[in-house]
């Protein structure tokens, strides 16, 4: 069993804390509740992990923050890093 940290319960990614090889079951909590996801592809030690079907432009959250917004369909159990995820800058300036 390989497991997962989700810290935020807005969040939709759960970063893997060892490598994870496709196939393999992922484990994390949420909300003090044990859930699992198979990942989809290999995951490198401390990258992101879809807990859930993400469409595409829809936001990435990790840590409860949103880190970008997804540039393709991300499947639950996918890898999420660079090659899926576009940055997303929100419009900071006061509006008047």
């Amino acid at each position: 069993m390989k497991y997962a940290l989700k810290v935020s319960e807005k969040d939709n990614v759960v970063t893997v804390l060892s490598q994870v090889k496709k196939g393999e079951t992922v484990s994390y909590l949420d909300n003090k509740e044990k859930r699992e996801v198979v990942a989809q592809n290999d995951i490198p030690i401390y990258h992101k992990i879809a807990t859930c079907d993400i469409k595409t432009d829809e936001d990435i959250v990790k840590y409860g923050e949103n880190i970008g917004r997804a540039s393709v369909d991300i499947a639950k159990g996918s890898h999420v890093h660079t090659h899926n995820v576009k940055a997303h800058r929100e419009n900071l300036e006061e509006k008047e």
